[in-house]
């Protein structure tokens, strides 16, 4: 390898890196510090499961919409560029509006061009990734680290100017990802290295894509069991913040809890992306969705802040092991050319019909029964997705148990 292609690779890679660093910081202040800027407009809680709601909702058209436009067009970058632009414009509006029916409407279109970039910006990852030789998580944990980094600071930021501003500090992070897409390097849909009669041959025609992901039992199942833990993962998600505030918590808390959610992903992260192709996917997703539910009972218990910091560190063994897992999975059952649709199904499902179904939902129970009833209600998802990923495996192993957990060729 000439050392301009070995630095030209570690310029394509790190540029990803920094736009994933950055990306995420949006991410800290949608999911968890949006709610306050709600509570500071005067909102209440089922306003607030609404608004929340309203994203997931938007997302199953934008997310589809989005990925079929850049597999019709072969382009990441430029459509990652378009998506930002809208969040920047939607969100110098959004800083100006009061009232809930305005935020609303705003706020709709905001999600529009955000939600799909997550599944844009991992099909990016994961495609350079392989034309490098490395690891997908090298690149994604990247995004771990932002989220951690602007998690804290966020958090102590807004202590010093109040929840006023923090649509504000999302203006500033959008701007610099919007800055940071100029040195990405885009990539095709399809390898590029192969003969293009081998593409066409290969790519079912227009409109076929989604039918060809849908249309397999295996598929199903998982997106299915994937839409149940989601179901819970977003009542944590979207109520989280509300309970810390109960507690009396203040911003750098919240902060210090979703530092110790992304910081404890990390190490899980590396671990699997070097010993997880020694088990079956089915199995760890099962573990994974066994320690949702551990983790959501121990929220139901929590009534102090520093216990609800701890609980967080359970991400690791959660979160961690499930997205990792989740995203191989899928690698595995959908080909490359329906890849970025793949992706953009699997959000739909985890982020989008989930995110719908818990923002009203947990609404309703976090106003009239409580906290503790809520994550109860999470818990009970968490057990009834353990039951789908392995009863799965059950039925693919016909019904045999320890000795198919790890693959035949380690």
């Amino acid at each position: 390898m000439t050392p301009g292609r070995s630095s030209g690779q570690y310029s394509d890679q790190n540029w990803l890196r920094s736009f994933m660093f950055t990306l995420f910081g949006t991410s800290v202040l949608v999911v968890s510090y949006f709610p306050l800027f709600y509570t500071h407009l005067g909102f209440t809680s089922p306003q607030i499961g609404i608004l929340y709601s309203i994203g997931p909702l938007v997302s199953i058209l934008s997310n589809l919409f989005w990925s079929m436009v850049s597999d019709r067009l072969g382009t990441i970058k430029k459509i990652m560029a378009i998506l930002l632009a809208g969040q920047l414009v939607t969100a110098l509006i959004l800083a100006r509006a009061t009232d809930f029916g305005v935020v609303m409407l705003i706020l709709s279109l905001f999600y529009f061009f955000y939600y799909p970039l997550f599944p844009l910006a991992d099909t990016m990852a994961i495609k350079i990734a392989q034309r490098h030789g490395r690891n997908f998580i090298t690149i994604r944990v990247f995004g771990s680290l932002g989220y951690s980094f602007f998690a804290l600071t966020i958090g102590y930021v807004l202590k010093a100017l109040g929840s006023s501003s923090i649509i504000a500090v999302c203006i500033v992070i959008v701007i610099i990802a919007l800055l940071i897409t100029i040195g990405l390097k885009d990539v095709k849909r399809t390898g590029e290295n192969r003969p293009r009669a081998i593409d066409v041959a290969a790519e079912p025609p227009k409109g076929e894509g989604l039918r060809q992901i849908l249309l397999k039992k295996e598929v199903l199942w998982f997106f299915s069991s994937v839409f149940v833990l989601a179901i819970g993962y977003r009542m944590n998600e979207a109520f989280l913040t509300l309970s810390l505030k109960a507690m009396n918590a203040g911003d750098e808390i919240v902060g210090w809890s979703l530092l110790a959610s992304a910081l404890s992903e990390i190490p899980v992260f590396f671990a699997l992306s070097r010993y997880g192709d020694r088990f079956k996917e089915l199995p760890l997703l099962a573990f994974a969705s066994l320690m949702f539910a551990a983790r959501f009972l121990f929220m139901a218990l929590a009534d102090e802040p520093g216990a609800v910091v701890a609980i967080q560190a359970m991400h690791s063994v959660s979160f961690g092991i499930y997205y990792v897992t989740a995203v191989r999975y899928i690698t595995r059952i959908i080909p490359d050319h329906l890849r970025a649709t793949g992706m953009a199904v699997f959000t739909v499902v985890w982020s989008s019909a989930a995110g719908l179904l818990s923002g009203t939902f947990g609404g309703l129970i976090y106003e009239d029964a409580g906290r503790t009833v809520l994550y109860v209600v999470a818990m009970s998802f968490s057990l009834l997705a353990f039951i789908g990923f392995f009863s799965k495996h059950l039925v693919d192993t016909g019904f045999g148990f320890g000795r198919y957990l790890r693959r035949k060729d380690y």
